[in-house]
């Protein structure tokens, strides 16, 4: 305990100074406890308020999909460079190094695969393991349309109401099957159930059409799911006019670790979500650092 001798009387009281009392920066957040908010300012940069998530939990229903073949070649050299990775337990434990730093969205919704229908998932995370790992957030598919829409909206509430319990933000992903209809609609649809059921941002696509409605209607933030591949500037325009459109960040696998130059995709995509650089001139960024050397 604190030496009792010498105790001095205090003097400093800033008497004429209000006491602050400063609005968290993220929408929708006000209301969360301190916890949840400081893992959210771990996945959110609290100076531009967006995210740069590294998303390679594909392997979870796709197996070693292309650029995942082998995690320690293709995906440890981006760590530094991403805001957020989003895995599974299985590869965080196996391979991703316990002191990178960075703030892992976990995926904890599984059970299905390729060769079945993808919506039939099961949270496949106790929460005690989340806890175990220090996940900064637990990720779980929603299928709003899908066969076993109620399985999945039920997952993920069981995350919500165990998140909320221990302080661990919830990710409501929107799947969308193969013959549902991607547009602003279904998603603004799908996103607005998973904030209004409580996930605490959600993943979804970016839409040509309606977009800005998309994240107007939903009252948390929204990130983007990179999708598949596309050619560079593309990718880099789709995550411009997504920001630009009221999107809170990105969350890219296939268009960032399929890139030709991974860590070059990777960094021209934070500059367009954290600098608000325009997509030719991230693009001019992502040759230039190709010649410079990066890989």
């Amino acid at each position: 305990m604190a030496d009792l001798d010498d105790i001095k009387d205090g003097k400093d009281w800033g008497i004429e100074t209000p006491a602050r009392n400063e609005a968290f920066f993220l929408k929708g957040s006000g209301g969360l406890e301190w916890g949840m908010k400081s893992r959210l300012a771990r996945i959110f940069n609290p100076k531009s308020g967006r995210t740069v998530m590294l998303a390679f939990d594909h392997g979870y229903f796709q197996g070693p999909t292309t650029g995942l073949e082998r995690i320690d070649l293709s995906i440890l050299p981006l760590i530094p460079h991403a805001d957020v990775l989003m895995c599974t337990r299985g590869i965080l434990r196996s391979v991703i190094p316990p002191d990178c730093g960075k703030p892992i969205a976990l995926r904890c919704s599984g059970g299905n695969s390729i060769l079945k229908e993808l919506s039939n998932e099961l949270v496949a995370v106790d929460i005690d393991d989340a806890i175990r790992v220090d996940a900064a957030a637990m990720a779980a598919q929603i299928y709003i349309g899908a066969e076993y829409e109620h399985q999945s909206i039920s997952n993920l509430i069981r995350l919500i109401d165990n998140g909320t319990k221990y302080g661990i933000p919830t990710l409501a992903v929107t799947g969308v099957g193969k013959d549902m209809v991607r547009d602003a609609r279904y998603f603004g649809l799908a996103s607005r159930i998973a904030a209004e059921l409580g996930a605490n941002y959600v993943k979804t696509y970016f839409v040509e059409d309606g977009f800005e409605r998309v994240t107007a209607g939903c009252p948390v933030p929204i990130v983007i799911a990179g999708g598949k591949k596309l050619p560079e500037l593309d990718a880099l325009t789709m995550a411009y006019k997504a920001i630009d459109q009221g999107a809170s960040g990105v969350d890219m696998g296939r268009n960032i670790f399929q890139a030709k130059s991974p860590t070059a995709m990777i960094r021209s995509v934070a500059s367009v979500v954290h600098e608000n650089e325009k997509p030719e001139r991230a693009f001019d960024m992502y040759k230039t650092l190709i010649s410079e050397g990066s890989n």
